[in-house]
């Protein structure tokens, strides 16, 4: 219909007729826009300004998103000289992402909080290109007048639904929005076809990733009669009777992360795997691949009878003794040895018991050994506990390794090794920061252990980042026979409340110190890519802005309130680590927040999920 201004006239003269006399006036008004006006007045939408609602927790890797991403793309290169914005809405009207083609339009849009987050259903906002259309199951252009609520009437939208091809379901609306005045019939051929094409990505993605997964499983399940097999991928999991009758939800979450740890570095996998009742799951596994992408894995699990020997580690009675340090160069261990020590390696999260066993396995067979894994993720700290609960009167000499062209001559590496007849453990850490000269000088020092003649063992520390690195240390690999992998704190979900409190005795021995529930949900939630490192650094911050008590949410650092999915830059932690302060001084009031910092509502609800800060 032309978007002319008698046209426009008559709309507003219409919708104030039906808002004096009911849909009686609201004669030449198309059916669909006087059905949402009926809608609208019934569901008691503020007239003069709706107000959104929004919703953290936005799926911004769901399907939907990633089967619009390319189509979204080709939108906005086919409209780049036009004045408009291009959203994508999910299911529950609530806007998932946001393109501007317009600065000018997205700051006006802003205004209203058309934006990631809020939403924007028939109910909360009247009359609109994006609940509308759930409402009437159709595409639908609403301009100027013919939104319900005044505040929006500056603007037109057109909106189209993306219809799910194998369940008929609406999985969201595509909305193209302009000014009132640019609006043109184009707009609307255009989110249609869009809107076509996603949901024929839909239909596509589904075929290649989750009918793989699917097609695997009924294939094991057919295969395998006799056990519990699962499949999972992105927003499928799947368990067949057996799996379901052998296992809680729980003791499937145990499962399914501890596959998927083994999986980020194996094809397949066979391992075994204690429960907390007492039984050992032998699990065998495959990751199922669309091109180079992984789109999940099926997993095999068997109850195997009895108590394997060597499957599990604990370390609850055993205190270190007096580590030896070689030089002041070197890092120091642990401070005030002279004490017992609070071990913090303990666990009982399968990736965590698996590498447990099998570092145990290597020190008992006198297995020279790298141990991998992300920094902090307590690669040091379990070897040094783990060799002394093995060996009685044992003791531990750390050497960096990047450190030994620099610290270290021939002579001095000589005198370090004097193993005498006690147990000695020599631990190289940190071989991938090794220069070319250092890695020479760490790899005389290891061919002179090889022909020590006494209870010596040596073990190295490597950062995983560096494995596919070609940097000097490669040189030392010929010296060792076993490598174990140690699982990142997030791989731990059931240990991090016991690492908690391991570090908060270490930290404050003679105190009354508890985490509060808030707390302790923070902490679960929290990825920690820095590991345990991290979390002591928390709990240190924690400490200092409450001594004794219990810790409160508010006293753990600002960046514990964020889930970001990638790493910020210095600029963005700093206004992250702004707005979270200014979320605290107002009691966790957003409004309040917002204006404190001088910023709209709606830009503070994008990057409160943009940080993933939570509050």
């Amino acid at each position: 219909m032309p978007n002319t201004d008698n046209r426009l006239l008559r709309v507003a003269a219409a919708r104030a007729d039906f808002l004096e006399s009911g849909s009686q006036g609201a004669a030449g008004v198309g059916d669909i826009v006087v059905a949402s006006w009926e809608r609208s007045h019934a569901a008691g939408v503020d007239v003069a300004a709706a107000h959104s609602t929004f919703t953290d927790g936005i799926d911004t890797g769901s399907l939907l998103v990633r089967c619009a991403r390319p189509v979204l793309e080709q939108l906005t290169s086919d409209t780049v000289d036009m004045p408009l914005v291009i959203a994508l809405t999910d299911s529950h009207a609530r806007v998932v992402q946001r393109v501007d083609a317009s600065v000018a339009v997205g700051r006006l849009l802003e205004r209203v909080d058309f934006a990631p987050g809020f939403t924007y259903a028939e109910s909360t906002m009247g009359t609109n290109g994006v609940g509308t259309v759930f409402e009437a199951g159709q595409p639908v252009s609403v301009v100027g007048p013919e939104h319900f609520t005044e505040h929006l009437q500056q603007f037109a939208c057109t909106g189209a639904p993306i219809i799910d091809p194998m369940t008929r379901r609406i999985e969201g609306v595509l909305d193209i929005s302009t000014l009132s005045h640019t609006w043109s019939p184009i707009m609307h051929a255009l989110v249609k076809s869009a809107a076509k094409d996603i949901a024929q990505n839909l239909l596509l993605d589904r075929s290649q990733a989750q009918q793989a997964i699917f097609a695997t499983y009924l294939r094991e399940s057919v295969r395998t009669t006799k056990n519990a097999v699962f499949a999972f991928g992105g927003s499928v999991f799947m368990a067949n009777d057996i799996a379901q009758a052998w296992f809680d939800t729980a003791q499937q979450k145990v499962l399914r992360e501890h596959a998927a740890f083994l999986m980020t570095r194996k094809d397949r996998i066979s391992d075994t795997v204690p429960l907390g009742d007492g039984r050992h799951v032998h699990i065998t596994g495959t990751r199922i691949m669309t091109g180079a992408d992984v789109a999940g894995m099926v997993v095999i699990a068997e109850i195997v009878a009895g108590r394997r020997a060597g499957m599990s580690v604990d370390f609850a009675d055993h205190h270190l003794p007096e580590i030896g340090v070689t030089t002041q160069a070197t890092s120091s261990i642990i401070d005030d040895l002279s004490r017992p020590r609070e071990t913090i390696v303990s666990g009982r999260s399968p990736a965590w018991l698996s590498a447990c066993r099998e570092l145990r396995t290597a020190l008992a067979e006198h297995t020279p050994t790298i141990v991998v894994g992300e920094t902090g993720a307590g690669k040091f700290t379990l070897v040094t506990e783990l060799f002394h609960a093995l060996f009685d009167d044992a003791r531990s000499i750390s050497v960096d390794a990047e450190e030994f062209a620099a610290h270290y001559d021939s002579a001095e590496v000589e005198k370090l090794i004097n193993p005498g007849s006690a147990p000695t453990l020599y631990i190289l850490r940190n071989i991938d920061q090794c220069t070319t000269d250092a890695a020479e000088q760490a790899e005389r020092f290891l061919t002179t252990l090889d022909g020590v003649d006494g209870p010596v063992w040596y073990i190295a520390t490597l950062s995983d980042s560096a494995l596919d690195s070609d940097l000097p240390f490669r040189q030392m690999l010929g010296h060792f026979g076993a490598s174990v992998n140690i699982p990142p704190l997030r791989f731990r979900t059931d240990d991090i409340d016991q690492v908690t409190a391991s570090l908060l005795r270490l930290l404050a021995p003679e105190r009354k110190v508890r985490i509060s529930p808030e707390a302790r949900r923070v902490i679960n939630r929290y990825s920690w890519p820095r590991n345990v490192s991290q979390l002591h650094e928390a709990l240190v911050h924690a400490l200092r802005r409450r001594p004794v008590g219990e810790i409160q949410a508010s006293d753990l650092p600002g960046y514990c309130q964020s889930f970001a999915q990638r790493t910020l830059t210095p600029v963005e932690s700093a206004e992250r680590d702004l707005i979270v302060s200014a979320l605290r001084a107002n009691d966790g009031n957003r409004s309040a927040a917002a204006e404190q910092l001088g910023m709209a509502r709606s830009s503070l609800y994008r990057k409160l999920r943009t940080y993933g800060i939570a509050g």
